[in-house]
């Protein structure tokens, strides 16, 4: 197992566009539109109040903020300092007191094995060497019962087509080589990953977004974008 979970290439990629984070008509348009989709299917999963909640590959803090606001004590780690950075102080400007720290989960887990109620590690998956092993440390941080929610790519033809060409090329909503189709996960695979991992799989959505209308929502299609969630066993 490596002792660093982390692509320093995608790491810069996301430390070179941090101020963007905040900026809903910026690079991560996307992820603002996605966004209320996401926290609120969490909400819908567990009652959040006072619920330990770790966000891994927080970014600049979109999902920790909003699952701040329904109640839940909120930490968020990532490896790019810059996208750490512009969380702390959007959150300081909201004053919302949430925990963010330049980590990896395999840091984290040295000092929080089976503390959280809740971990979520979305739209990071893609962007890691090993993301079998970053799965396995996610449980390991959960409470015995405790949920992972988790979303990524599919690896196939239409996945390349929509979230490389058609986001990145054609509708430019991403920059270009936010994603590499290599790291693409099949959805079972990751269900796999989720079950080695000694956590049972509860349910998996696809997740679509609509590039001409921006507008997204949950469905049964898991041909590109898809959100899983399981139980710690």
């Amino acid at each position: 197992m490596r002792m660093t979970n982390i692509d320093q290439q995608e790491v810069k990629k996301f430390s070179d566009i941090a101020e963007e984070w905040w900026n809903k008509d910026g690079d991560f348009k996307p992820l603002h539109v996605i966004n209320p989709l996401r926290a609120n299917y969490i909400k819908e999963k567990i009652e959040l109040k006072d619920k330990k909640v770790l966000d891994v590959g927080c970014g600049g803090g979109l999902l920790c903020e909003s699952l701040y606001d329904f109640g839940a004590e909120v930490t968020g780690i990532d490896a790019a300092g810059p996208g750490i950075e512009v969380a702390k102080i959007h959150a300081q400007k909201n004053n919302k007191n949430i925990k963010y720290f330049e980590k990896t989960a395999e840091e984290l887990n040295t000092e929080y094995i089976e503390y959280y109620d809740v971990v979520t590690c979305l739209e990071v998956l893609e962007h890691v060497p090993d993301p079998e092993s970053l799965v396995k440390t996610c449980v390991q941080l959960l409470k015995p019962s405790g949920l992972l929610f988790l979303s990524t790519i599919n690896k196939n033809p239409r996945s390349w087509i929509t979230a490389i060409v058609g986001a990145e090329y054609i509708f430019n909503l991403l920059p270009k080589g936010t994603h590499e189709f290599d790291k693409f996960i099949k959805p079972s695979s990751l269900a796999k990953y989720v079950r080695d991992a000694e956590a049972e799989l509860l349910e998996t959505k696809g997740m679509f977004y609509n590039p001409l209308t921006h507008k997204a929502n949950l469905n049964n299609d898991l041909g590109v974008n898809y959100l899983m969630y399981a139980r710690k066993s």
